[in-house]
């Protein structure tokens, strides 16, 4: 067998990527394995394609996906998507020592093409597809449960960001094959604090997908409660989702469209500017994994309120490092920001938290 530092390495990251959304965890995964690999295959999403395809060590293979609008269309699209990843993988896979498939849990075709091949799976989680469509009501719930179980029995090794992901994501019959990532990685010559904390407005905010199991439409129903206890606050939503008109039709109606911005896509190179400017991060999620934005909020000096879901609470402490709520109804979250703006430690709560 190859030692670690000839290792030619696969990495499949998705497919799933919405127009914008810069692929942080693709980055640093690339990252870390560069040194320690030969050459590195990538098939990937058309998403920030841009980033690797001068690199000759990076062989990149483009695979755009658009979603369908109907659930008959969401799961033709998707299935031609599983067919065209196993093709190419036929074809490239020679070459490749062993795949890994980072955040892409329902690849089952994809993980069983490689399987056949005969080379090792290493399946990287980043989420619960299976708790994402339960939070967000859909049509695939059973489907996507399904398609996990089958890639979990195939993979050779899972990686989990925290013990706590094996119960919350129901994988205690998995347990001999999975490995933490106890450790994270962040560019602190980009994430860092470039605006002091008591030099920044009263702006409270959330970046990331506008979906369902983000929990941030309660966030925004949040919003009124806030400002009834007077004083200058402000509110930023950033990203982009199926929420959106749903966000801004609540904001038309409630007359909040001047303390609320709608930013749209937060383009990479301007990320670590907007989290200098909040006050307070808020992560109301449903489910998460260890979220990348919630570090990258801490190094830039910004406490985060968060739900204690994922591995959250494996960074967050409460009144030490950030803030937990109990949970992401608009009057526990209301409450929350409310306790954390005014908390006589905060200052003391960033300086931990960087």
């Amino acid at each position: 067998m190859k030692s670690s530092k000839t290792l030619n390495i696969g990495i499949i990251t998705s497919q799933m990527g919405d127009p914008g959304k810069t692929p942080i965890a693709k980055t640093n995964v690339i990252d870390i394995l560069y040194p320690l690999s030969n050459d590195i295959y990538l098939i990937t999403d058309n998403v920030r394609y841009d980033l690797f395809k001068k690199n000759k060590k990076i062989h990149i293979y483009g695979i755009q996906y658009k979603m369908g609008t109907s659930a008959f269309t969401k799961f033709i699209r998707y299935t031609y998507l599983q067919l065209r990843i196993s093709y190419k993988l036929i074809k490239i896979t020679k070459n490749v020592d062993m795949w890994i498939f980072l955040g892409t849990n329902l690849l089952a075709l994809p993980i069983l093409t490689v399987k056949l091949l005969r080379k090792n799976v290493v399946l990287a989680l980043l989420g619960s597809y299976t708790l994402m469509a339960k939070f967000s009501n859909t049509d695939f719930y059973m489907p996507e449960k399904i398609l996990e179980k089958i890639t979990y029995t195939l993979s050779n090794r899972i990686i989990l960001h925290s013990p706590n992901l094996i119960k919350e994501w129901d994988l205690e019959k998995y347990r001999n094959k999975i490995c933490i990532a106890h450790e994270h990685f962040l560019d602190f010559d980009k994430f860092k604090i470039k605006k002091k904390f008591n030099e920044r407005d009263n702006l409270i905010g959330y970046i990331g997908r506008l979906s369902e199991e983000k929990g941030v439409f309660n966030f925004v129903k949040a919003i009124p409660e806030i400002l009834k206890e007077g004083g200058e606050v402000k509110f930023l939503v950033g990203g982009d989702g199926q929420l959106r008109d749903k966000i801004e039709e609540y904001l038309d109606v409630a007359s909040l469209n001047d303390k609320v911005k709608l930013t749209g896509w937060i383009p990479d190179e301007e990320f670590s500017t907007y989290l200098n400017e909040l006050k307070l991060f808020v992560l109301p999620s449903y489910t998460e994994g260890l979220p990348h934005t919630l570090l990258e909020a801490m190094a830039c000096g910004t406490p985060v309120l968060a739900t204690p879901v994922g591995a959250i609470p494996d960074v967050i402490k409460d009144g030490e490092t950030g803030f937990i709520m109990e949970n992401n109804s608009p009057e526990c979250i209301a409450k929350n920001i409310v306790r954390a703006l005014a908390h006589p430690n905060i200052n003391e709560i960033t300086k931990n938290a960087r």
